[in-house]
């Protein structure tokens, strides 16, 4: 039934065309500005181990999953969801799940936008050379100055407001020409542009004097720095944290998979295309780390900086280093053209909702959905400044310090995700028919591949899931 329907926003042109797009999607600064950072903060090489082992047994068979039901349903998630549910005789509830990614990739954007801006407003510092000045002053004085510059950033709304503005309207440019015209050929410039800068970094960062330092410490394996991360009392939060990254950097649970899915050609081959993706979204983490790292070590800095790792420890680095400058603005146009790629993807499935149902044309629901999202934005903005000091469930505890924009990515990152991708899990593995899953994946639902794929989506993708959602909202902690 599936091979007969067609997507009224059109198809990717080939299925190169779409896995890289989905690699754009699910490459963006959980990639290089987070899981650097985290690997810094578990240990290194034993959290980078768990983590790919995390890819392959639960990102993997999760992402199949999102492609064939967008593949399936060949619309936005909300009515895919609609249409497969109704298909199955299951409830039209289901449907609410194509709304939960909706309104997480709305979300998620709204403050991803103004993130991205950071990285923008870099790019020029970083040219200028202003961090420089790191060379002449007090070695006390450079974490306080680095410090100031981002401070400076964040606490002025109207330079956030440009930046933000800025990235939003490249993204709306990007999506109004639909899925060959603007999409396609948006990542088709971006993604290789990626891997150039990357591979580029990669380069200097092994001429740098403690390469083989970072690469010791991005693979070799010391299970204690994980499960005992104090050397004394046993600890899981590392394994929890690389199942979260995991599950987090492939962009599963925000409709955006499933909108690219719609998307892809019927001849394509599921297996093949996601396995590429995911292949390729984790060679980006890999690499970063490899960037990082020796900068970090050969300067002497710290890295368990934590989230100020990209945005404070590294530009001390750029700037006592030979061409820093140059080094530098290079890795946060990277920063910048991965914010991107996953931007597009947020904003799509909004977007193909508003064509499907309001029958708006796609200029028309773009403009709507990125101008909303910009607004929105706006809440991200005064959180770091001027509504720093509103804290809205401040009676609760565990969120006496969540300003607005913490509030909306944890809402967003440890509860909508992670019951986006359960509960796919369960209706692709437990609900739809094994035969209609497995004509699909363009296979028998004897072979030993298939039979081993459902095992995983039925019972271990589920179980680890659930494990992260249950140490997210503190229950495990």
């Amino acid at each position: 039934m599936s091979r007969e329907k067609t997507s009224i926003h059109g198809e990717w042109s080939s299925r190169l065309a779409f896995i890289i797009a989905a690699t754009g999607s699910a490459v963006g600064l959980g990639n290089i500005w987070k899981f650097p950072y985290i690997t810094g903060e578990n240990g290194g090489g034993a959290f980078v181990i768990v983590y790919l082992l995390c890819v392959a047994m639960i990102g993997l068979p999760v992402m199949m999953a999102e492609v064939l039901l967008g593949k399936r349903g060949r619309s936005s998630p909300i009515n895919t969801m609609r249409i497969i549910a109704k298909e199955g005789g299951h409830s039209r509830l289901w449907q609410l799940l194509g709304w939960l990614g909706v309104i997480a990739g709305f979300l998620i954007l709204s403050y991803y936008s103004v993130i991205a801006g950071w990285a923008l407003a870099y790019i020029p510092t970083l040219a200028s050379d202003m961090f420089a000045a790191v060379n002449t002053m007090p070695q006390n004085d450079v974490a306080d100055f680095a410090g100031s510059v981002f401070n400076n950033l964040v606490g002025d709304p109207l330079r956030l407001m440009f930046w933000h503005s800025l990235f939003m309207m490249v993204t709306i440019t990007m999506v109004i020409g639909g899925v060959r015209g603007g999409l396609e050929r948006a990542v088709q410039f971006m993604m290789p542009a990626l891997f150039i800068v990357l591979l580029v970094l990669v380069g200097y960062a092994m001429n740098t004097p403690e390469f083989m330092k970072g690469l010791h410490f991005m693979f070799d394996v010391d299970f204690n720095k994980l499960f005992y991360p104090n050397g004394e009392d046993w600890s899981g939060k590392g394994l929890l944290a690389a199942m979260g990254q995991a599950f987090f950097s492939l962009s599963l649970g925000m409709g955006a998979i499933m909108v690219y899915g719609a998307y892809l050609p019927k001849q394509a081959s599921i297996a093949q295309t996601t396995t590429a993706v995911v292949v390729a979204d984790t060679l980006v983490a890999i690499l970063a780390g490899l960037i990082i790292f020796p900068i970090v070590f050969s300067n002497g800095l710290e890295v368990n900086a934590g989230p100020g790792l990209v945005f404070h420890t590294l530009p001390i680095a750029f700037g006592q280093m030979p061409f820093g400058s140059v080094f530098g603005t290079l890795f946060f146009v990277l920063l910048a053209l991965a914010a991107w790629s996953s931007a597009i993807s947020l904003l799509e499935p909004a977007v193909a909702w508003l064509v499907e149902t309001v029958k708006l044309s796609r200029v028309t629901a773009t403009m709507a959905c990125g101008v909303a999202i910009w607004l929105v934005g706006f809440a991200t903005i005064y959180s770091f400044n001027i509504w720093s000091d509103i804290k809205p469930l401040s009676m609760l505890s565990g969120f006496e310090n969540k300003t607005i924009f913490d509030l909306i990515d944890y809402l967003t990152s440890n509860i909508m995700l992670p019951l986006g991708g359960l509960f796919i899990a369960i209706f692709v593995a437990w609900l739809m028919k094994r035969q209609i899953v497995a004509n699909e994946l363009d296979t028998s639902p004897d072979t030993l591949g298939f039979r081993f794929w459902h095992f995983l989506l039925r019972y271990v993708a589920p179980i680890a899931v659930i494990l992260i959602f249950l140490n997210a909202i503190g229950v495990l902690s």
